[in-house]
């Protein structure tokens, strides 16, 4: 009976808090837009372009290290099909990064019991140990926070191992608890003169995939070799330092350059008659190299582009230019987002949003406006609730890619994915494109043409007033 009352509440909370929504003011829009709205959903949901681009993409090429060579064919692969999709003004807007890859990665429990090699990828950034590797004994720390804490005793001439796991939530926060230790790892362990760095990946599979992820890189001869290793060696690595004194030898070659050319890709559908304003639909090119990147970030890729593929169809254009970023060097800095604030500073940005958290279905919609513009976030929600996509806070983040733009002001938006199972795959050699699922791209598509077209056709301004 306590049961049944609990849902019976949640249930009258949950009714309650949609009936002030719907009740609160929301700004009206025609019955010519709300047609081309249901056009824009009907046809999304029926077509499969999406899943095409992304197929384009892995198999024709593949993983994409920033400002490697294979980014490089996927900026010129980038320019082809948006050509190929009608899209005006597509181009290339060069910048140059520090360039990091490993060319060698091992890890090897070399003390008895429990001698044996274990899965593992170099954090980018690390620098390279010495040609032979370096051994050490393993200390332990369950968290960041104890790694922190412990004296420099504790720690001195170790390797250290944070051994903290990842919380599954449907929204992806339990990542930016988890992740702070792959970039604070190295450089809190060197100040207590350790001499290598391990880390549990940063994901929620309990699998034997190790998880890539950037690190911070510093100066040459100023940062410590840091390595994630798989979850299930993890555990055993656990397991065998609670035994006792534990050996492990790390080996990290990697290829460390300035100055390496990237880029990001630039396409519009140009405005009508408010050409200046733009909405800039943003997701990112590059990827980390042991899987395809299929959901991290083909997807994004896909389903932006087909959005305003659609968008681009229609029998009129919108008033306000739509604009699609395809961010090259994400994964290793955000160099990419950085680069487009720089150079578009001086330019009008409505609205901006990024589609980078794979391919599952979209189940809220965040905003992160002035007040005087929560009933156009209003408008908003009621032309998504047909696509299940319920309404959120006002405290969108936009991705990271549209952070500079974020930071400068710019209004931005969150297409929130469900992400529960996002972060088993992230990173790993698994994000490969059959954890794509064609109907779940089909809904991100009509919820994104369906923002992106409303944004796009009105005068709407998101910004104080």
């Amino acid at each position: 009976m306590k049961h049944l009352i609990a849902v019976a509440l949640a249930l009258g909370f949950a009714s309650a808090a949609y009936a002030q929504q719907v009740a609160a003011p929301l700004t009206p829009i025609t019955a010519a837009q709300q047609r081309t709205v249901d056009r824009l959903q009907a046809a999304a949901l029926e077509s499969n372009h999406a899943y095409e681009i992304a197929e384009s993409l892995v198999t024709e090429v593949g993983p994409r290290m920033a400002a490697s060579e294979a980014e490089a064919r996927a900026r010129d692969w980038a320019v082809a099909v948006l050509r190929a999709n009608g899209f005006e003004n597509v181009r290339i807007e060069p910048f140059t990064i520090p360039y990091w890859d490993a060319l060698r990665e091992e890890v090897h429990i070399v003390s008895t019991p429990g001698a044996q090699p274990l899965v593992a990828a170099a954090l980018g950034g690390s620098p390279s140990t010495p040609t032979n590797g370096l051994e050490a004994e393993v200390v332990r720390f369950p968290n960041l926070a104890a790694l922190e804490a412990a004296p420099n005793n504790a720690v001195a001439g170790r390797i250290v191992f944070i051994d903290e796991p990842m919380t599954r939530t449907q929204d992806g926060s339990g990542y930016g608890v988890a992740v702070a230790k792959r970039g604070r790892c190295a450089p809190v362990a060197q100040a207590k003169g350790a001499v290598g760095c391990l880390i549990r990946s940063v994901g929620t599979d309990p699998h034997r995939f190790a998880h890539q992820g950037g690190s911070s890189r510093q100066p040459a001869g100023t940062s410590l070799p840091a390595m994630a290793i798989s979850p299930a060696d993890a555990d055993i690595l656990a397991r065998l330092v609670a035994r006792g004194p534990t050996r492990v030898r790390m080996l990290i070659e990697a290829d460390i350059r300035e100055n390496a050319p990237s880029g990001n890709v630039i396409a519009e559908i140009r405005g009508r008659a408010r050409p200046n304003e733009i909405v800039l639909l943003a997701a990112h090119l590059d990827s980390w190299d042991m899987g395809q990147g299929a959901i991290d970030d083909g997807a994004g890729v896909a389903i932006i582009t087909a959005a305003a593929r659609l968008i681009r169809q229609l029998p009129r254009r919108p008033s306000r230019t739509i604009r699609i970023l395809l961010a090259g060097s994400e994964e290793n800095g955000v160099h990419g987002g950085a680069a487009y604030a720089r150079e578009h500073a001086g330019e009008t940005h409505v609205v901006a949003l990024e589609s980078d958290f794979g391919a599952g279905r979209v189940w809220r919609f965040d905003t992160r406006f002035a007040e005087n513009a929560m009933p156009h976030a209003r408008a908003f929600r009621r032309a998504l609730a047909p696509l299940g996509v319920g309404p959120g806070n006002n405290e969108a983040t936009g991705g990271a890619d549209v952070g500079a733009l974020r930071q400068a002001g710019v209004p931005v938006v969150d297409l929130q994915q469900d992400g529960w199972d996002y972060f088993d795959v992230h990173h790993t050699p698994n994000d490969t494109l059959n954890m794509i699922e064609p109907a779940a791209l089909r809904q991100n598509v009509a919820a994104w043409a369906t923002f992106v077209y409303l944004a796009a056709d009105n005068d709407w301004t998101f910004r104080p007033e």
